[in-house]
C-alpha cells in the first residue's frame, strides 16, 4: 500500500469516526479480512511455488465445501503408505501449504499422515476473505473428513486458528478433535491484533468498538473472549509454543500470553529465526514432531522470559 493511499485511507477513517462509526467499522473489518489474489503471486512467491511443485505433486488433493468457498485440503501420506496418526497443518496469513513443506515432511518422515489446509482466499482455495470464523469452519470440515487429529500445527495466524478450532470458539462450529497443539510464531490475542490494525489505519475509538461488534456478529462471541491465555486455561489442551524473540510480526507478548494459560503449555524460544525462517529450521521441525507424536505427556515448565541471541 503506497504512503499516499494509506494517508488518504487514514484521513477518511478519522473523518468517519465521529459521524459514521458503524459504517467505518464495517469497512475496516472488510479491509482486515481481505486477502491478496492467490492467482496473481509475486515473483518471489512464484519462485517458491515452482520449487515446491514436486512436493505438491506427492499429495492427494481434496476439495471441501465450506460456506461459499471450496477449501483445498492436501493429503500427504508417509512413504510406507501406512499410518496410525494424522496431523492437521495450517499456514498463516498471505501464505499457503507450500510454505509449510519442512513441517509436512517432518511429520511424514515420522510416519504420520498430514492434512495441510489452504485457508479461504489462499493457495488453491477459493474466496477473497479470511477471518477466524471461516478459518475455524475450514478446520472443522477437515476434521469431518480426516479427523480426529493427533495434533494441529499452525504458523502465525494459522496458530491462532489451531487454538480457536481446538477449543471451539466459534458459535455453531464444533471443536476440532485433537490431542495437542503446536503453535509456531502465533498470535494469542485477537483484541491485540485489532488494536495493532487500528493503530495502523488510525482508527478512532468508536470505529474500534464497531469492529468489535462486527466480530461478535460473525463469530458469535465478544472480541475479548478470543484470547489464547483464557481459551487454553478453560480448555487445557497440551500445547507447545515455538517463538523467536526477534519476530518482528508477532511480538513475544503473544507467546508469553499462551504460556500463562497453565503448566499444560510449554514455551520454547527459537531465537534468531524471525517470523518466517522459523518454518524451515530443522530444530523447530524436530521439536514440533517430537512433541506432537510422543506417546506420553511430559510436564515441562513454561519459561517466562525470552532470551535474545547476540548477532
Amino acid at each position: 500500500m503506497t504512503s499516499l493511499r494509506l494517508n488518504v485511507i487514514r484521513g477518511t477513517f478519522r473523518t468517519m469516526d465521529p459521524i459514521a462509526p458503524r459504517l467505518a467499522g464495517r469497512i475496516a473489518f472488510e479491509l482486515f479480512c481481505r486477502t491478496a489474489n492467490p492467482a496473481a503471486p509475486s515473483k518471489a512467491e512464484s519462485r517458491v511455488l515452482e520449487s515446491a511443485a514436486g512436493f505438491m505433486d506427492e499429495a492427494r488433493h481434496h476439495r471441501l465445501t465450506v460456506g461459499p468457498n471450496c477449501i483445498a485440503a492436501h493429503e500427504f501420506r508417509p512413504a510406507s503408505g501406512r499410518w496410525s496418526r494424522t496431523v492437521l497443518v495450517i499456514h498463516g496469513w498471505r501464505s499457503r501449504t507450500e510454505h509449510m513443506r519442512a513441517i509436512v515432511d517432518g511429520f511424514r518422515n515420522a510416519g504420520a499422515r498430514v492434512i495441510a489446509l489452504d485457508l479461504p482466499g489462499h493457495g488453491r482455495s477459493t474466496g477473497r476473505r479470511l477471518n477466524m470464523a471461516n478459518a475455524v469452519a475450514s478446520a472443522r470440515a477437515a476434521d469431518d473428513w480426516f479427523g480426529p487429529f493427533e495434533a494441529i500445527v499452525g504458523h502465525s495466524f494459522g496458530g491462532a486458528v489451531a487454538v480457536n478450532a481446538g477449543v471451539g470458539s466459534v458459535r455453531g462450529v464444533d471443536p476440532v478433535r485433537t490431542q495437542r497443539l503446536v503453535l509456531i510464531a502465533a498470535p494469542s490475542s485477537m483484541p491485540m491484533m485489532f488494536e495493532d490494525f487500528g493503530r495502523f489505519l488510525n482508527l478512532g475509538p468508536r470505529t474500534q468498538m464497531a469492529i468489535a461488534s462486527h466480530v461478535e456478529r460473525v463469530a458469535g462471541h465478544p472480541l475479548e473472549s478470543f484470547v489464547g491465555q483464557i481459551q487454553l486455561a478453560e480448555t487445557p489442551i497440551e500445547t507447545l509454543v515455538l517463538h523467536a524473540a526477534d519476530d518482528k510480526e508477532v511480538s513475544t507478548e503473544h507467546a508469553l500470553g499462551f504460556a500463562r494459560a497453565g503448566d499444560h503449555v510449554r514455551l520454547a524460544w527459537v531465537n534468531g529465526l524471525g517470523h518466517r525462517r522459523v518454518l524451515g529450521d530443522p530444530s523447530v521441525v524436530v521439536q514440533a514432531v517430537d512433541f506432537a507424536l510422543r506417546d506420553e505427556a511430559v510436564d515441562v515448565p513454561a519459561r517466562t522470559r525470552p532470551v535474545r541471541q547476540k548477532g
